[in-house]
């Protein structure tokens, strides 16, 4: 569909057709909040029961790099954005060809790759945790010591903790390079951790950026458990740091969309940059309740050419995950939690991505609790996390 755009400004208004690479949560709350604005939207993705393709005007059932695929979607639509960072940075370039693509496939293959991302951490001077590259057996031998003990990461495919080996010796590093195939990789040294935060930016063509506040995180097995946003939840000084940490790549990347950059805080209050995420991230979900712009309409807006306003937060949140492993409290067999007893809580708003499956570890949904203060809203989600069987924070 032809872009309707605002005379001389490169605006795609609403009526137009979005596009988004992906059909997963992600791509779903993005179809949602572009619906909610006015436009049309198209999903690609081979899923025929995509979370983003159920509730798209258009599904088209193909893989990334179908050319078939990538054709009709370009026909469809005005611009496109993708709600996963493995989506071929390929597919991104073919399409920036006869439309707007944001984020640019040049970013997404930053992102890609966790040797090229250290790289880019260190041009625009944000800290980063000693770490080296390992892809020759020369290379696994000339590692420092130092890097010891230490967690490797395979360089590209890795997410939610997938793809990584803990190691505290020469021996350890050798066999986990093994196991993981001798991929390429990157050795970071473990780092005494105090917890752990994101932020999320939204930066425009015109290079304005916005941003969400600064988000305090929990992971459970390597994959987000809470997420606690509300004035003081970190010191002011790293919170002014992560942000500006976060600008700086985002603009050294000349990015455009919703990007979530996360840190490690460690002991000694310092931060170090860990990844980052060309997309909107868990870590915001919150914004959907408790900021006056969600990190979604942020990624239509970024796309669209449409204004960037500063998001506001209105209410202190907690966001909880909600995995696949609450639906099996009970065995093996899948039950519906009790979400008319969280439901009875004030200040909670659940979002479930409509997954036909449970399956343990599977992201099913998360609920967002907002309230009048910090500690009302902390007392409310530990209530819905007794109630559903998530362990206290």
């Amino acid at each position: 569909m032809s872009a309707d755009t605002s005379a001389g400004r490169g605006v795609i208004l609403p009526g137009a057709t979005l596009g988004v690479l992906g059909g997963g949560q992600l791509g779903r709350m993005f179809v949602h909040a572009a619906q909610a604005m006015g436009y049309a939207t198209a999903v690609l993705d081979d899923d025929a029961a995509s979370p983003a393709g159920l509730v798209s005007q258009h599904h088209i059932r193909a893989g990334y790099e179908d050319p078939q695929g990538l054709a009709e979607l370009a026909r469809l639509c005005a611009a496109v954005t993708t709600e996963f960072e493995n989506v071929p940075a390929a597919a991104l370039d073919i399409l920036a060809c006869s439309l707007p693509v944001s984020p640019a496939g040049a970013a997404v293959a930053i992102a890609q790759d966790r040797a090229a991302e250290k790289a880019h951490f260190v041009r625009c001077g944000v800290p980063v945790a000693p770490h080296a590259v390992i892809e020759t057996p020369a290379q696994l031998a000339a590692v420092d010591a130092g890097l010891l003990p230490g967690i490797l990461k395979t360089a590209r495919l890795g997410y939610d903790g997938k793809g990584q080996a803990r190691v505290k010796t020469p021996q350890e590093l050798a066999a986990a390079w093994d196991d993981l195939g001798r991929v390429p990789c990157v050795l970071e040294k473990m780092l005494p951790l105090a917890h752990e935060c994101s932020v999320i930016v939204a930066r425009g063509r015109d290079g304005h950026v916005v941003h969400l506040p600064v988000q305090r995180n929990l992971h459970r097995g390597g994959i987000l458990a809470v997420t606690e946003v509300h004035a003081g939840n970190l010191p002011p000084g790293q919170a002014s740091q992560a942000l500006a940490a976060a600008k700086s790549v985002a603009d050294g990347l000349d990015y455009v969309g919703v990007l979530c950059v996360e840190f490690f805080v460690l002991q000694d209050g310092a931060l170090v940059v860990n990844e980052i995420a060309p997309r909107p991230h868990n870590s915001g979900h919150y914004s959907q309740n408790a900021c006056d712009v969600s990190q979604f309409e942020l990624q239509v807006r970024a796309m669209t050419g449409l204004p960037l306003v500063q998001p506001r937060l209105h209410s202190p949140a907690i966001m909880l995950n909600l995995l696949g492993d609450l639906w099996f409290r009970d065995g093996d067999r899948p039950a519906t939690p009790p979400w008319d007893e969280v439901l009875a809580l004030p200040g909670c708003h659940l979002h479930l991505y409509g997954k036909r499956d449970a399956k343990r570890g599977r992201k099913m949904g998360h609920l967002n609790v907002t309230g009048a203060t910090p500690e009302a809203v902390r007392a409310t989600a530990l209530k819905a996390a007794a109630i559903l069987g998530i362990e206290p924070f």
